[in-house]
C-alpha cells in the first residue's frame, strides 16, 4: 500500500512539475526584463519596466525615474492570479528637483479622479499589499496606518481593493516620490 502511495505521489509531483513553465525575457543589457511563471495553480507576471499609465497617474512634470540602487528596481508591474484571486501591484519611483509641497499639490489634484484623497504621514514607506484582502474590496475605506507621524506624506485614493497611492519624501535637494497602484480581485472580477 505504501509503495502505491509513493508511486502516486511521485506521478502527481512529476505531472505538476512538468506543467510548470518559466519564461524570462532579457533586456538589451542582459538583465531580466519580464518574467512569466505558470503552474497549474498560479500565474505570475513580473514586468520591470512599468509605465505610469499602469499606475493610472501622470508623472509629475520634469520628474525623472529614480536611479536603481543595488537590487532595488525603480519600476515594477506584478500580476498574480491563483484560485479565483488576483493581485496587481504597480510601483514606480521618481525624483524631482521641486519641493515636496509642489509635488504633493500636483498629486492631490491627480488623485481626485479616484475619489476623496486621504493624507497620511509616516517615517517609512508603507506596505502596498492591497490591505483588507478579506473584506469587501470595492467598499473598504482607506485608512492611515501607524501613528500617522513622520516626514513622508502618503496620499491615497480609491478603496482598499482598488487604490492609488503617492508617497512623497522630501530630500535635501528636491523630492523623491513613488506612484503605487494596488488592485485585488476575486474570481468574478478582472484586473
Amino acid at each position: 500500500m505504501q509503495s502505491n502511495f509513493a508511486a502516486i505521489l511521485i506521478l502527481t509531483a512529476s505531472l505538476f512539475l512538468s506543467a510548470c513553465s518559466v519564461n524570462v525575457k532579457k533586456g538589451e543589457n542582459g538583465d531580466d526584463k519580464n518574467v512569466d511563471i505558470k503552474t497549474p495553480f498560479t500565474d505570475i507576471h513580473v514586468e520591470k519596466n512599468a509605465d505610469s499609465r499602469d499606475a493610472g497617474l501622470s508623472v509629475y512634470p520634469g520628474a525623472r525615474p529614480k536611479p536603481k540602487t543595488g537590487s532595488d528596481d525603480s519600476n515594477a508591474n506584478v500580476n498574480l492570479s491563483a484560485f479565483g484571486f488576483g493581485l496587481k501591484v504597480v510601483v514606480l519611483k521618481y525624483e524631482s528637483d521641486d519641493a515636496a509641497q509642489k509635488v504633493q499639490k500636483f498629486y492631490e489634484g491627480e488623485l481626485k479622479k479616484y475619489g476623496s484623497v486621504l493624507q497620511c504621514h509616516t517615517s517609512h514607506h508603507g506596505d502596498y499589499d492591497g490591505g483588507g484582502l478579506n473584506r469587501d474590496r470595492n467598499s473598504g475605506e482607506l485608512k492611515c496606518t501607524g501613528d500617522n507621524s513622520g516626514n513622508i506624506v502618503e496620499l491615497k485614493a480609491g478603496t482598499e481593493g482598488n487604490q492609488h497611492i503617492v508617497a512623497i519624501e522630501p530630500q535635501s535637494k528636491g523630492t523623491d516620490f513613488t506612484l503605487v497602484y494596488v488592485h485585488t480581485h476575486g474570481k468574478d472580477d478582472t484586473i
